[in-house]
């Protein structure tokens, strides 16, 4: 196991970064917090009112299945890069990388700054979606019980604290904390189905046209035609299967990095997209009548659960829902927290690197942890000012995480024969023919597809209580961002930056020559030196 981590760490030193953190992720925990970052249960149960409820049930069902085919490909293509480039930067690392030294300031700001974005409002549409569960259910189980704004963003600052307290244990808590979540999560899932279909009599089931057909297309749009009615359930599968580079975040913290993050993206893509499908399809088949959704709490799902089962025995299976999403909010709050970490170490952000430094106590990025934690606070209270604006974040992190996805795939490709750049694959690795091809460019295709369909308003007219601000909010962060670079943050940020030491030299630039001896194997016996032409 010390040979394990030490390669690891020789090959972390290879791509320019001194080891901080322990390395006690095995690949189960590793696995299970792929699984736990996209919480199929509890993201399921979070967007089901969308495509139920705007296009109808046979929105839930195809769009389901459509989506989780195009995000293996982004996944799959995702993981090749993770597997190439195995560090807590993720793809915002990879980025700069994978263009000529000129762009890779701009390249890396601009990734950084998008995927930053998306992790916050992860943290916060997974933090408020849960806050809404655990309130839903306590207005099934206390009828006189009123949900308000004020009670739902209380109890979601709450929660973000006390993920924020549970993050600041050491890695090694964390690792064997996160083993369990997989097996949480998917069993909540199918126990769930199981009682769903034992509880709803026969004569109760809708049939095959209601499910799949003609007959389940319900637009309740008020003015959007039936296929951007439709079109509108992706966003259901969109934001449950994204976060892909959450697992690369924590690639410092884990045990052969370089095979077991890209594996376990591809693992949880696979095993969350085919489990989802009969999840959505069981979910419609038991639905019951469409007119008495989503009920008093809010959530279709729990609604569907009550019909079937019963108050009792929907409330307890409830409390495992709850659960993953607990989960779920727990290792995308690490994620992130990895995310700024290493944002700060290249002088990303204007703290002269303060949030880059990890505490001797736990070997973690405290700093970096509750910056992530006060910053998640402030989407939330978007549900002060309109609940359906505040739903606008579960589409944010869609877009801006997914954008940010697709940047180094695209500059891959672009620059393949460029004589600055080189790409050197890890062990995951889908081949240069027409396979990896193909995959590339369908994921980039899709990803500027479900952009658009989720920069529209849901529900015609548009008021400013009904506004999607998502690309609103993507778009400024983007103009205010580059106009910060321009006026500023040229000075302090050069793009991913060395934190080792040579010769005296305290930060060293990542330069071409050592870029290209990052994608080399490090044997043991290596030096563990950076090359003198590499210094800036």
């Amino acid at each position: 196991m010390s040979s394990r981590v030490d390669d690891d760490d020789h090959n972390l030193e290879a791509l320019g970064y001194k080891p901080s953190f322990r390395r006690e992720f095995t690949n189960l925990a590793t696995i299970s917090f792929a699984f736990s970052i996209m919480g199929l249960c509890s993201s399921v149960a979070m967007t089901f009112n969308t495509p139920l409820l705007l296009g109808g049930p046979a929105s839930a069902t195809w769009c389901w299945l459509l989506g989780s085919c195009m995000c293996l490909t982004l996944g799959s293509s995702i993981a090749e890069i993770v597997s190439a480039f195995p560090t807590c930067g993720g793809v915002y690392t990879a980025s700069a990388r994978l263009c000529p030294p000129t762009h890779r300031a701009v390249v890396g700001w601009l990734v950084g700054w998008l995927n930053i974005l998306g992790q916050i409002a992860g943290i916060s549409s997974t933090e408020f979606g849960l806050a809404t569960m655990i309130l839903g259910a306590v207005s099934i189980a206390l009828p006189g019980f009123v949900i308000t704004p004020g009670k739902t963003v209380g109890l979601f600052t709450g929660l973000l604290i006390t993920h924020g307290i549970l993050n600041s244990l050491a890695t090694k808590q964390l690792a064997f904390l996160t083993r369990s979540f997989i097996f949480v999560n998917l069993g909540s899932a199918i126990i769930i189905i199981i009682v769903l279909l034992a509880t709803t009599p026969r004569s109760e089931m809708h049939p095959a046209s209601y499910v799949f057909g003609g007959q389940g297309i319900i637009n309740q749009t008020g003015g959007w035609n039936n296929g951007i009615a439709f079109l509108f359930g992706l966003l259901s599968v969109q934001w449950t299967m994204t976060d892909y580079d959450a697992t690369a975040h924590i690639s410092e913290e884990v045990r052969r990095a370089a095979y077991a993050a890209p594996s376990a993206i591809f693992i949880a893509v696979i095993g969350t997209g085919i489990p989802g499908w009969i999840f959505n399809i069981v979910l419609v088949l038991c639905s019951g009548p469409i007119g008495d959704l989503p009920g008093a709490s809010g959530s279709a799902f729990l609604q569907i659960m009550v019909t079937r089962m019963g108050i009792p025995a929907a409330l307890f299976l409830w409390t495992f829902v709850c659960l993953t999403a607990f989960f779920g909010a727990q290792a995308a709050l690490q994620a992130c927290s990895r995310m700024l970490y290493a944002f700060s170490r290249d002088h990303g952000l204007p703290d002269s690197g303060y949030f880059s430094h990890v505490s001797r106590l736990t070997q973690t990025p405290l700093r970096a942890i509750w910056l992530a934690t006060g910053i998640s606070i402030l989407p939330g209270l978007l549900d002060l000012a309109s609940p359906v604006a505040a739903n606008a974040i579960f589409a944010l992190t869609a877009m801006a995480l997914d954008i940010s996805y697709i940047i180094p795939i695209f500059l891959r490709r672009l620059y393949a024969d460029h004589p600055e750049v080189r790409f050197k694959p890890g062990p995951f690795y889908m081949g240069s023919g027409i396979i990896g091809w193909a995959a590339n460019v369908a994921c980039v295709s899709w990803t500027l597809f479900v952009c658009v369909i989720f920069s529209l308003p849901t529900i015609l007219p548009v008021t400013k209580d009904n506004m999607n601000y998502a690309s609103v909010i993507t778009i400024g962060v983007v103009i205010v961002s580059g106009v910060w670079y321009i006026l500023s943050a040229h000075r302090h940020y050069h793009g991913p930056s060395s934190n080792l030491t040579n010769a005296g030299t305290d930060r060293v630039k990542l330069g071409v020559d050592q870029e290209n001896s990052a994608q080399e194997t490090v044997s043991d016996g290596d030096e563990k030196k950076l090359p003198p032409d590499s210094i800036a």
